[in-house]
């Protein structure tokens, strides 16, 4: 990647270019995903009972991370914020890969008979649990949900990315007023369809278990895996020389400030979860837990407790280490590999009781799925301005200081 240039003043000159040049990276990540999605498709063959479970693992890993961008964008318009004016673009251009994750939705469907125990007749018809939720619970309402909630997460991307890349061309403040409109709006939609997606997609592996909570759960983990994952790329750009004197120390400080606060609140929620559950002692909820402390998920549960909070926790409670770009981007590291463990953690126990192995297929759908992704992502970063050049608040961002 070619550095941006910018002035040695810290103003914005609209005149000089603010894109990337094609990277090496983009092609390789292609290569991965392409290779990836190959060898996935050869574990469909070879390993049917297991790859629905691993493709899902996947999908949810890359899908709450999307969404999570999709929220920190809406989230910096509706509330008006200044700061994160300069990391808007990596956001915007994460969140734009949700029309592409609706393909990747498709399999999910396929599979839809290996994945969901609701979805056979005869269980519903023998088991008196599921057919008091069978209005809910059908196929045909789960599909048309699915396409839902795809049409308002990629109408609401599409519409705050059309506005910010049209204030870059004529600087009008309709746009900041449109932005601000739909982020509000989008948050009270992103809510609703956030919350019933993760009961659609994870919660009714287990039909008989639920918790009114569990929205709030994933919605935490894709926000909190979504900033980590802006916090490493920008990182990786400050290494390169790219956005150097643009997105500073201050900003990094302000993500390791998130970050911290979001493993704290994902403690709590989870937290909550789990004591309610287990002092309530009801047969329906407790077997969520019971299940994931038999045999090998006892120390994979063991591992979310220390590695999702314990250690981001301690590490990102100093001040200094907020501001340590190093560090930092170990820790962001750290909760996105831990993000998938949490999302594995929620799935794979209702395929494989005691084994907690993680197979070659769920590692292949993974990185074949998020080489696509990753590829579209930083083609589109590149082919944009990496910084909205038109924000009225631009200059007060790149002069940020907590």
């Amino acid at each position: 990647m070619t550095p941006v240039q910018h002035s040695g003043s810290r103003e914005i000159d609209s005149n000089r270019p603010y894109s990337l040049e094609k990277s090496p990276l983009s092609r390789i990540l292609l290569g991965i995903g392409i290779a990836g999605l190959v060898l996935s498709l050869i574990g469909y063959f070879l390993e049917p009972g297991r790859f629905y479970f691993s493709y899902l693992t996947a999908f949810a890993y890359w899908t709450t991370l999307t969404l999570g961008a999709l929220f920190f964008t809406m989230l910096h318009h509706a509330t008006g914020a200044k700061w994160s004016v300069v990391l808007r673009r990596g956001a915007e251009a994460l969140s734009m890969n949700l029309p592409w994750l609706f393909i990747f939705f498709l399999p999910v469907l396929a599979g839809i008979h290996s994945l969901y125990h609701w979805s056979h007749a005869d269980a519903v018809a023998h088991d008196p649990i599921l057919q008091a939720k069978a209005s809910y619970l059908n196929t045909a309402f789960f599909i048309v949900r699915g396409i839902v909630y795809f049409a308002v997460w990629s109408a609401l991307a599409l519409l705050l990315n059309r506005h910010s890349l049209a204030q870059d061309q004529d600087g009008e403040e309709v746009h900041t007023r449109r932005l601000r409109q739909v982020g509000a709006v989008g948050i009270v939609l992103f809510a609703l369809t956030m919350t019933f997606a993760a009961f659609d997609w994870l919660m009714s592996l287990d039909p008989h278990w639920y918790s009114t909570i569990f929205g709030v759960f994933v919605f935490v983990s894709g926000f909190l895996v979504a900033v980590a994952c802006l916090t490493v790329f920008y990182v990786f750009f400050r290494k390169q020389g790219i956005l150097a004197d643009t997105v500073g120390i201050s900003h990094f400080q302000d993500l390791g400030r998130l970050l911290f606060a979001f493993t704290v609140f994902w403690a709590y929620i989870g937290g909550s979860q789990y004591f309610l559950i287990w002092y309530a002692n009801i047969p329906e909820e407790t077997v969520f837990y019971l299940h994931r402390w038999a045999g090998g998920w006892r120390l994979v549960s063991l591992l979310i407790i220390i590695l999702h909070f314990l250690v981001p926790f301690i590490a990102l409670i100093f001040f200094a280490s907020k501001r340590n770009t190093r560090l930092l981007g170990v820790v962001a590291g750290l909760l996105m590999v831990m993000h998938y463990i949490n999302i594995y953690w929620l799935v794979m126990p209702t395929v494989a009781a005691t084994d907690a192995v993680i197979s070659w297929v769920d590692l292949v759908t993974l990185v074949g799925m998020g080489g696509i992704l990753m590829w579209l992502f930083l083609e589109r970063f590149r082919r944009n301005p990496v910084i909205p050049l038109q924000d009225p608040d631009l200059s007060e961002s790149i002069a940020h200081h907590p």
